[in-house]
């Protein structure tokens, strides 16, 4: 049971499986590898006594660049979407952020103030401060930083966010005074409150567990009391990494974070949003499942011209390929990042494409 718990979306210092983005490995999937002219450099920005650090990664010659920035999915996922959660550090982020770049466009990717080489010099600084409106802190922090900077065009500014970060990306959207995007890419995107996909996923862990029904009405409970009171009793039967998960969710480091975070949904806001919005989920993704969360998004957006969807047959949740069938894969173990990952070629082409069609 120790095993268990490996989510998508959550909080920092969780045990939950973070929202990252990958590749093919196929011939006929391959995409085109980055071009080698791309540079490099630092950004940093401070949001009071913390500083947030950032890679931006262009084209070596041009001006005026369409810019994306990466907003990474949940825990202490880095700005090149590893995690010390999983053994790989072949970062699809990075990946990623290099191929748009070979294709002319601008990239920022950011660590979260609680992640990367800086987290243990700024957790105590954070403790109890941890929230849905740090997050948006961090973002405008990074739209600023792409505002101040020469080579970028300020009217072609896009959002690209994974898994939690999609939540992030469109509460940006929606904030008083935020800059105005060009759009929007939402991908690994939940379809539903997160309290619901985190019970999804945990539920399809304990399947074939004995007890896996008192359990689940166990941790119901107990997410049920967090939310409504920021406290939780938790019953000393439940196994141990539910309790460590439970446990996690509730610690104060990560508070008010966790309690506003479990009710969070997209889906109702989908109606609201007036830019151009590109919805990715891989068929492969074990974390967020195309066909009930891409289904409420669908609805939600029904009517909407300027909301596009696709779902990648072989892209997982983080936008690696994947050759397994979904039914085959290890559910606590996905082998995210290994160093023979590579992007979903189809995935990584139709982002492009869309990207290109909103210039």
């Amino acid at each position: 049971m120790k095993k268990i718990i490996k989510l998508c979306c959550g909080c920092a210092a969780t045990v939950l499986l973070l929202g990252l983005a990958g590749g093919c490995g196929t011939p006929s999937s391959k995409t085109t590898a980055a071009a080698p002219a791309n540079v490099s450099e630092e950004a940093t920005w401070q949001i009071e006594d913390t500083t947030v650090y950032g890679t931006v990664t262009h084209p070596a010659a041009g001006a005026k660049f369409p810019a994306v920035l990466f907003i990474a999915g949940s825990g202490p996922t880095d700005w090149d979407w590893n995690s010390p959660l999983i053994a790989g550090k072949n970062g699809s982020g990075k990946l990623l952020a290099e191929a748009l770049a070979g294709k002319g466009y601008l990239t920022l990717r950011y660590d979260k103030r609680f992640t990367g080489p800086h987290a243990q010099e700024n957790l105590p600084k954070l403790t109890g401060k941890i929230s849905m409106q740090g997050h948006l802190d961090e973002i405008a922090g990074a739209i600023n930083n792409l505002l101040a900077r020469k080579d970028v065009d300020p009217n072609r500014i896009y959002i690209l966010g994974n898994s939690e970060g999609t939540i992030h990306a469109v509460n940006y959207y929606f904030a008083p005074g935020s800059h105005k995007l060009a759009g929007l890419i939402l991908t690994g995107a939940p379809g539903q409150p997160l309290k619901d996909l985190m019970r999804a996923q945990l539920a399809a862990q304990l399947a074939n567990y004995p007890g896996g029904d008192n359990i689940m009405s166990l941790y119901d409970k107990a997410i049920q009391e967090f939310i409504d009171t920021g406290k939780v009793t938790i019953d000393p039967s439940l196994p141990d990494g539910i309790k460590q998960l439970i446990a996690s969710l509730t610690a104060p480091v990560n508070m008010p974070f966790t309690q506003e975070f479990l009710s969070a949904d997209i889906a109702p806001q989908m109606q609201q949003i007036d830019i151009p919005v590109l919805v990715v989920i891989g068929k492969k993704d074990i974390q967020v499942n195309w066909e009930v969360d891409g289904a409420k998004l669908q609805a939600a957006a029904a009517g909407k011209a300027n909301i596009t969807f696709n779902f990648p047959d072989n892209a997982n949740h983080i936008l690696e390929y994947e050759a397994k069938d979904k039914s085959a894969i290890n559910l606590t173990d996905p082998g995210y990042n290994t160093p023979d990952r590579v992007l979903d070629g189809p995935t990584v082409d139709t982002i492009t494409a869309w990207l290109d069609s909103h210039k």
